[in-house]
């Protein structure tokens, strides 16, 4: 018999007590840690949230030719890791909610509008604008600023970008994340043209070849730019809006037409019309296939790439087929989405991707 508290008791009644007691330690030190651990930590709610809204810290504009002047910002920490926010079209132009996929606390975070996109002057133009200007500017900019070693993250036209300068500068180039990869191959214009897509969105492809004048003619981009360089500034009007109409109602999985007219009432189609359809007429001015090409060179860059399972713009075959030449990179297809970046999936995977390169 033992004695605890002044009773007495037997062997197996204090090996039950033991027991309790060991498992009620156990319980408060799990509970203790649980408290000190942040629960989004814990649970991994938080993973793919954007970060909340900021101001930039710097914002101004680069003289890169006679011509053309880009405007940028910088937003997040001046001493963290520097990364270059790539946007889309050509033409899409940046906006402060860019600046949300990345933790303002570890990146130095710049954002820039190419030529003839947003604020860049002079507006919608196409003079001394090529893929190699774009390039170019990417270079003077990160020399501009002081910075050493970037990460890239560019979708859709902005992965054809960030692609062309690692390029053809590797060594300024930390790491790179991709979304809607698109190459800029004779294919991938002609399936976003000439018929791809309207295989799934056959009304929305009949309401663009209803803006042409000879549909039979598969040279679509030409016709566009026909149009959007029209003397007839109402002629340009109607195409620009034709245009962003057609891209936009096949980029999203739901509620596509009504987030087009809310693009159409805010922002100005012109510069993102005019741009696309001017770069596509002149296959982005690269040589076919050059992407595929010298990708060898970002062999040993980290790499993120990301494709909705659905994107009508982008198909994943290129992202598929990029990962392959690029087996060290990581491929996300995300299942429940299309092309755009604000696609829910595709959004959280550009924040959690970003977040591989905190460290």
């Amino acid at each position: 018999m033992l004695r605890l508290y002044g009773e007495n008791i037997s062997w197996a009644e204090a090996t039950t007590w033991l027991r309790g007691a060991i498992m009620i330690k156990q319980k408060v030190l799990f509970l203790s840690l649980l408290l000190l651990v942040p629960v989004s930590v814990s649970f991994g709610q938080d993973a793919g949230k954007l970060w909340p809204e900021i101001q930039p810290y710097y914002i101004g504009y680069l003289k890169v030719s006679p011509l053309h002047e880009i405007f940028y910002q910088t937003g997040g920490n001046p001493k963290g890791k520097p990364v270059l926010y790539l946007h889309g079209g050509p033409g899409g132009g940046c906006s402060p909610h860019d600046f949300r996929y990345f933790n303002p606390h570890k990146f130095n975070i710049i954002l820039h509008d190419q030529r003839g996109s947003g604020k860049s002057k002079p507006y919608a133009e196409i003079r001394e604008n090529t893929t190699e200007n774009l390039v170019e500017d990417i270079e003077k900019l990160r020399k501009h600023l002081g910075l050493d070693r970037v990460i890239l993250f560019g979708g859709s036209w902005g992965s054809t970008l960030a692609l062309a300068y690692a390029e053809k500068y590797p060594q300024n180039v930390r790491g790179i994340v991709l979304r809607g990869v698109f190459t800029a191959n004779r294919s991938e214009i002609d399936h976003y043209y000439h018929g791809g897509t309207a295989k799934f969105f056959p009304e929305v492809y009949q309401e663009l070849t209803a803006s042409l004048d000879h549909p039979e003619k598969k040279d679509f981009p030409a016709q566009l730019l026909a149009k959007l360089t029209s003397a007839d500034p109402a002629v340009r009007d109607r195409s620009a809006r034709a245009w962003v109409r057609y891209e936009g109602k096949i980029a999203f999985l739901l509620k596509a037409e009504e987030k087009v007219e809310v693009f159409l009432r805010k922002y100005n189609p012109y510069a993102i019309a005019l741009l696309e359809n001017y770069y596509m007429a002149n296959g982005c001015f690269l040589e076919e296939g050059q992407l595929q090409k010298n990708a060898g060179t970002l062999a040993d860059i980290p790499m993120v790439i990301i494709n909705g399972r659905y994107d009508m713009i982008c198909p994943p075959t290129m992202a598929y087929n990029l990962h392959r030449l690029l087996p060290k990179s990581m491929l996300v297809i995300v299942p429940d989405a299309g092309h755009s970046a604000g696609e829910p999936g595709i959004e959280a995977e550009l924040v959690k991707a970003m977040r591989r390169f905190e460290d």
